[in-house]
């Protein structure tokens, strides 16, 4: 095993997981201390022309060419749903790599093979494998709300959004780190014996 790439994946990967708590610390104030327009894409009415008829709420300016909404003077929960599209997934990674850093710092503390290991991959598996659609469905839902809070009648349920095929790789996560405990405490009982 290498001890000092392991150690330096380690650091980066907390170094990784800190600045991205900061991104999500960062991101989170200064977007709720803007003045700014509020906008959020929306499939509803792409390639179709806007009619006067369009249910659209009072400030809202709407696109057709970009599919988006646009509110001029929004509301603290349209802010703060706006920021539904990026702090699910600061979160989610800043967690994962923390998650990482300390599975990784565990196999140089105790060694790759070892019952700490197992448990922690296990974890970090779990994680992923439920946090991935947690965090897709976060992003969803205050999509929907924001286009529902500029466009009553346009608004649709919340869906998953997001690399939903890392449920996969947490899962395979777990199952590794289901094996690696096995297979320390079959070692363990191998070692009873003899």
């Amino acid at each position: 095993m290498n001890t000092r790439l392991t150690r330096t994946l380690a650091s980066v990967t907390y170094a990784l997981a800190v600045l991205c708590g900061l991104a999500f610390l960062g991101t989170g104030a200064t977007h709720m201390l803007d003045d700014g327009a509020v906008c959020v894409g929306t499939d509803f009415w792409r390639n179709a022309s806007l009619v006067d008829g369009l249910p659209i709420g009072e400030g809202v300016d709407a696109s057709s060419s970009a599919a988006t909404l646009c509110q001029d003077s929004p509301s603290v929960g349209q802010r703060a749903a706006d920021l539904g599209h990026e702090l699910p997934w600061l979160l989610f990674g800043s967690l994962a790599l923390l998650l990482f850093s300390r599975l990784l710092k565990t196999v140089l503390a105790q060694g790759p093979f070892t019952d700490a290991v197992a448990q922690r991959l296990t974890v970090l598996g779990w994680f992923v494998a439920a946090g991935t659609p947690l965090a897709g469905l976060a992003v969803g839902w205050s999509q929907s709300w924001l286009v529902g809070s500029m466009a009553p009648t346009v608004g649709s349920g919340p869906a998953i959004t997001g690399p939903t095929v890392l449920v996969l790789a947490g899962l395979a996560a777990v199952i590794m780190g289901k094996i690696m405990g096995e297979g320390v405490r079959m070692r363990e009982d191998l070692e009873g014996t003899i």
